[in-house]
């Protein structure tokens, strides 16, 4: 709807400042100073005249070729351009500077027309919606959608955060240090609530993309929601799950059999037995005062995404945000209508990197790897160029981690770090700000939980030491080992000759 429609129907003049409109243009070519400080905050769109637009186009159009800008070169760039009458002619052009006073003021009256303009697009918005709300074929949810998008599209396009000078950006810096020199805990951005992974990420830090990838059936789900568990109870941050896969009950039946300590299965057929079902009332009850805001809507866009976390972050300060997963959410708009996915994921990724950006907090991102992992040879250890259906998601991502599960291929040997029975390791192949690495967690299947390793044994004893069945036998008393004692070996106390006396 255009803005005669919109105004026509409410019968009122809409809002607009002809005369500073006219008074910006006139300075922006007469001051190169004032077209410096505003040029970047400055939208076609404000002028409410289409004179006026057509005219700052022009000057943005010789800011953008490095040429001078004043009242000829503007005339001569609309006359080269064919829209010279449509600005009003050359005379209406030159007149405009005698409108100027004073270009000090010049920031203050661009904020006038940018107010002008957002109520202008206030008033077009919520004339269409009412308009829309009459209209009987309409769907009430897909009316809600569209109208928080366009409100949202309002603030994003015109609200950007500007330039910062050295000075406060090297005081904020050296604050964190500070606080971190002072602090007892090298985890400093949101704890993960596993040792190792905490040491090399020092907490997932804010405005951070986070994407923790692998095959299906490797843990990814239990993990991240192992992660929001520890998060919100045991340290009592705020955090936001979104789930396109699983419903909101399925997740927290699994956290609830993960805090218990009773399978799944058992939780799907009842059948518990008293004891359980003690444990059951028990220890549900941290999670019943978690701050964990679960969010099951199938098929969620990038825009209902933000629109949601915006609001959470307004209403629960939330701390951290789980997707799950990556490659279900659509982009919505012309990347989902034109039908090339990798382009939508990379559009996905990229707002998802903008909104941690935005709301100054981590986001999880989970995401699936491709079949490349099952057709390669060796180990089959996930790797960067394993991502699916983008690159984009490595390059957006500050930190790329995968989970490898070794038992799964039937590698049961122990490795390096110990066992590899039940166990995981979540390898972090890209970390922008930090190291890379690998971590070791135990995994416990039946309960969808992982856990920090407590202790590894040394890898001859893996799988435990073998049972002694030949005590009758003398051969067994020859695979006896005798270690001497030090008291045998050595004499801790020499001999004193001295006289007693």
């Amino acid at each position: 709807m255009s803005y005669e429609a919109a105004f026509n129907l409410n019968g009122k003049t809409p809002p607009q400042a002809v005369e500073l409109e006219e008074s910006v243009l006139g300075a922006l070519m007469l001051d190169q100073n004032a077209l410096n400080n505003t040029i970047e905050i400055l939208h076609p769109e404000y002028f409410y005249k289409p004179e006026h637009q057509t005219i700052f186009k022009a000057i943005y159009h010789l800011f953008e070729l490095s040429q001078p800008v004043d009242m000829l070169t503007v005339i001569e760039r609309l006359r080269l351009d064919g829209a010279l009458e449509a600005a009003g002619g050359a005379y209406y052009v030159s007149q405009l500077t005698n409108h100027v006073v004073s270009a000090a003021h010049i920031e203050y009256h661009v904020r006038v027309l940018s107010e002008k303009f957002f109520q202008r697009e206030l008033i077009r918005i919520c004339t269409e919606v009412i308009t829309d709300a009459y209209d009987e074929s309409n769907d009430i949810l897909t009316l809600l959608d569209n109208t928080e998008q366009r409100l949202m599209d309002i603030n994003d396009r015109n609200f950007r955060s500007d330039y910062r000078t050295m000075d406060s950006l090297v005081y904020e810096a050296v604050q964190e240090i500070k606080k971190v020199q002072e602090s007892d805990n090298d985890c400093v951005g949101i704890p993960s609530g596993f040792r190792e992974l905490d040491q090399i990420t020092a907490g997932f830090q804010p405005g951070t993309l986070i994407i923790l990838a692998a095959r299906p059936a490797m843990g990814k789900t239990a993990l991240a929601l192992t992660m929001a568990r520890n998060m919100a109870v045991d340290f009592k941050k705020p955090v936001a799950f979104f789930s396109l896969e699983m419903t909101g009950i399925e997740l927290v039946k699994r956290l609830i059999s993960s805090e218990t300590e009773i399978t799944g299965d058992k939780l799907k057929k009842g059948g518990l037995a008293a004891w359980e079902q003690e444990i059951l009332v028990s220890r549900t009850q941290m999670l019943n005062d978690a701050p964990i805001y679960i969010d099951d809507t199938p098929g969620l866009s990038i825009f209902e995404l933000r629109a949601k976390c915006r609001r959470l972050k307004q209403k629960y300060d939330i701390q951290m945000v789980f997707i799950d997963y990556l490659q279900l959410m659509n982009a919505g708009g012309e990347a989902s209508r034109n039908g090339n996915r990798e382009q939508e994921i990379s559009a996905i990724s990229r707002q998802l990197k903008a909104l941690s950006k935005e709301l100054n907090i981590p986001i999880l991102a989970m995401a699936q790897l491709s079949r490349a992992v099952e057709t390669r040879g060796g180990d089959k250890k996930p790797i960067l160029s394993d991502l699916r259906e983008s690159g984009a998601i490595e390059q957006d991502a500050d930190i790329v981690a995968f989970i490898y599960r070794p038992d799964y291929y039937g590698m049961t040997e122990p490795d390096e770090k110990g066992p590899t029975r039940g166990m995981a390791d979540v390898i972090i192949a890209k970390h922008r700000s930090g190291s890379v690495g690998s971590v070791r967690l135990k995994f416990t299947p039946n309960f969808a939980r992982f856990e920090n390793v407590e202790f590894v044994a040394p890898s001859q004893y893996a799988d435990g030491i073998a049972a002694n069945e030949q005590f009758d036998s003398f051969s067994s008393l020859q695979s006896t080992i005798t270690v001497d004692s030090s008291m045998n070996g050595q004499n801790d106390f020499p001999a004193d000759n001295s006289d007693a006396f």
